[in-house]
């Protein structure tokens, strides 16, 4: 009996001894792995992974005097081209202000109440003229956003200038989220009210 467990220690030996290779040859391959990614990752070799730095493509601020590459060029013995207004002041900001319209008169109720405004809204940017580019493309997507802004503003809002001041910061920001949804970027400083009125 004693010669049968001999014989298996020897077995279980022999069993062991060819793990524990197998063990180490799978460490310095894990080791080795690791270290050979290390080293990619770093750019010491396999080069040809760089990081990708990606393009601010947003609309840039536009200075006054320098030229906008996206605004439309004037026909011969037309003023500037496009929708938009472009002013340039002797003070104030650094940067040139283009301004655009809606055709269209905006009319709504008002929360709560009886009453309808009508107006007439404009807004502003400073930046490159894509932003105005994409008021004509999303105008549609743009009235029903400040449609929606009125309908939820109080007739007593609109009785004060603090009132109507937060009513345009509101639509202000119903345009840019329209844009920013649309394009992936708002660039509206300003909305402003040709006419209104109350009914």
């Amino acid at each position: 009996m004693s010669e049968k467990k001999d014989k298996e220690a020897k077995a279980k030996k022999k069993g062991g001894g060819k793990m524990m290779i197998i063990g180490v040859a799978v460490g310095m391959l894990a080791i080795g792995g690791g270290g050979a990614y290390g080293l990619v990752a770093a750019g010491i070799i396999g080069g040809g992974h760089e990081k990708e730095v990606k393009e601010d493509n947003r609309p840039k601020l536009i200075k006054k005097g320098e030229e906008d590459p996206f605004a439309p060029k004037a026909k011969e013995g037309e003023g500037e081209g496009g929708e938009g207004k472009e002013t340039e002041g002797e003070g104030g900001s650094e940067y040139r202000t283009v301004y655009y319209s809606f055709a269209d008169e905006f009319t709504s109720n008002l929360k709560d109440s009886d009453a309808l405004v009508q107006l007439s809204v404009a807004c502003s940017t400073r930046r490159d003229y894509r932003v105005i580019l994409w008021l004509q493309k999303h105008e549609l997507a743009i009235r029903s956003a400040l449609l929606d802004v009125l309908a939820e503003t109080p007739e007593t809002d609109i009785q004060s200038s603090q009132g109507k001041d937060r009513l345009q910061k509101r639509m202000t920001a119903a345009i840019n989220k329209v844009l920013t949804q649309t394009e992936g970027f708002g660039g509206v400083d300003a909305v402003y009210f040709k006419s209104f009125i109350v009914q």
